[in-house]
C-alpha cells in the first residue's frame, strides 16, 4: 500500500514538471495581450478627465510603444468636423540610407477576398464640412473650425492682416516639404471594408505619405516655384520623438536656405468613430475621388511657444480659400488649435492630414495633385 501512494506521488510529480514548461509558454505568449489590454484600460480612464492636448500626447505616447512592436494603431490628432454628405453601405535631413535589393522587393498583397470575415471591418464614405455651430468661421471660401479660447471676432482681426509670407524672384527652395510621420499610409483597397490586421504603415516610399509629398512638389516645380521634398522618415524606427527629429531637419534646411519661406508637414488623418468602423474623407473632384485634406494651424495661449501662429494662420487660410474655390469638397475645416507642430520655425508653416486610413493611395495622391496647384495659385499671389 504505501509503494503504490509512493508510485502514485511520483508520478503527479513528474506530470507537474511536464506540465509546467507548456504553462509557462503560455503564460508568455499571453502577456502582450495582457499589457495592450491594461495599456488601453489606463489610457481610456486617464483620458476621461485630461483636456484635448493632453489627450494627443498621450495617443502619441501610447502608439509610439504599439509601432516600435509592430502592432497596428494610429494617433487620432484631429477632431472630425461633421459630415456634409453620406454614402452609406526626428534629426538627420538626409532621406533614409539605400536598402538591399532582398528589402526593395514588395510583399504581395493578398486580394480583399481573402480577407476572412471576422478580420473584416466597416469602412464609411463621408464628405466632412462645416455645420451652423458659431466654431466654425467662413473664409473667403471654405471654414475654419475655432477650437481655441479666442472668439470669431479676436479670429476674423488677424484673418483680415496682410499676408506676410512674400515669394521672391528665385530659383533659390522656398518652399520645404517634409513628413514627420512618413511611414503613414492608406487602405490597399477600393473596397467598402479594412482587414483589421492591418497596421497602416510602411517604409515603402511609393506605398506612404512620401507619395503625397510628391505630387505637390511636382506642381510647384512645374509652376517654377523652388522646393525640396525631403523624404525622411522621422518615426522609423522609432516613432516616439518623431516630431524632435523633424525639427532638427526643418532647422538644417532653413540654415542652408534661408530663402525657405513655407514648411509643409503632410500627413494622413485616421479617423475611427466606433469599434470596426473607419472613414474614409471623399471628396467627387472632377468626377474622381479625392481625398479630403484638413490643415491644422497652432494658437498661442502663452504656453504654445508659437510666436508666429497668426501668420500661419492667415497663410493657411488663403491656401484653405484658393483649395475650395479651385475644389470645392476637396477640404475639411481647417482645424485652429492650442496644437505645436513645429510651427515655431517659420511664418508660414502648416500641417496637412490627406485623408485618412480608409482613403486609398490612389485618391490621397489625387490630392496632392489639387492641393499643389492651389498652393502655387496661394504662393504665386504672394508676389502681386
Amino acid at each position: 500500500m504505501g509503494r503504490r501512494r509512493n508510485r502514485l506521488q511520483v508520478k503527479k510529480a513528474l506530470s507537474l514538471m511536464l506540465l509546467l514548461p507548456f504553462a509557462v509558454w503560455g503564460l508568455i505568449k499571453c502577456l502582450p495581450l495582457l499589457g495592450n489590454l491594461a495599456a488601453r484600460a489606463a489610457m481610456l480612464s486617464a483620458a476621461m478627465n485630461m483636456p484635448e492636448g493632453s489627450i494627443a500626447m498621450l495617443e502619441e505616447r501610447f502608439n509610439s510603444e504599439l509601432f516600435e512592436n509592430g502592432e497596428k494603431e494610429d494617433a487620432v490628432v484631429s477632431e472630425s468636423p461633421p459630415p456634409v454628405s453620406s454614402s452609406e453601405p526626428e534629426s538627420s535631413s538626409l532621406p533614409p540610407s539605400e536598402s538591399s535589393e532582398e528589402e526593395k522587393q514588395k510583399p504581395e498583397l493578398p486580394s480583399p477576398d481573402d480577407i476572412p470575415d471576422e478580420y473584416r471591418g466597416t469602412i464609411r464614405e463621408l464628405q466632412y464640412g462645416a455645420d451652423r455651430s458659431p466654431i466654425y468661421i467662413p473664409l473667403k471660401a471654405g471654414y475654419l473650425k475655432n477650437s481655441t479660447k479666442l472668439t470669431a471676432a479676436d479670429v476674423k482681426k488677424e484673418l483680415n492682416k496682410p499676408l506676410e509670407m512674400k515669394l521672391k524672384q528665385t530659383d533659390e527652395p522656398q518652399v520645404l516639404i517634409i513628413h514627420t510621420h512618413a511611414t503613414e499610409s492608406y487602405e490597399p483597397f477600393a473596397v467598402d471594408f479594412y482587414d483589421k490586421r492591418g497596421t497602416w504603415r510602411s517604409t515603402d516610399n511609393e506605398c506612404n505619405m512620401v507619395q503625397v509629398g510628391n505630387r505637390i512638389a511636382e506642381e510647384l516645380k512645374n509652376a517654377g516655384i523652388g522646393v525640396i521634398h525631403d523624404t525622411t522618415q522621422h518615426d522609423y524606427p522609432s516613432y516616439n520623438g518623431s516630431y524632435e527629429r523633424s525639427a532638427e531637419t526643418v532647422k538644417s534646411y532653413l540654415k542652408k536656405y534661408p530663402t525657405i519661406k513655407a514648411v509643409l508637414d503632410v500627413h494622413r488623418d485616421a479617423i475611427q468613430p466606433e469599434d470596426n468602423v473607419i472613414v474614409k474623407a471623399t471628396a467627387d473632384i472632377d468626377g474622381k475621388k479625392a481625398a479630403q485634406v484638413m490643415i491644422i494651424t497652432g494658437c498661442e495661449d502663452g504656453t504654445m511657444g508659437v510666436p508666429n501662429w497668426s501668420s500661419n494662420l492667415r497663410f493657411a487660410a488663403a491656401l484653405q480659400s484658393n483649395a475650395e474655390e479651385m475644389y470645392a469638397g476637396l477640404m475639411r475645416p481647417i482645424f485652429f488649435c492650442y496644437r505645436k507642430y513645429n510651427m515655431d520655425l517659420t511664418k508660414g508653416s502648416i500641417l496637412l492630414e490627406v485623408g485618412s486610413h480608409g482613403n486609398t493611395l490612389e485618391e490621397a495622391e489625387y490630392s496632392g495633385e489639387l492641393l499643389g496647384k492651389a498652393l502655387v495659385k496661394t504662393l504665386n499671389d504672394t508676389k502681386k
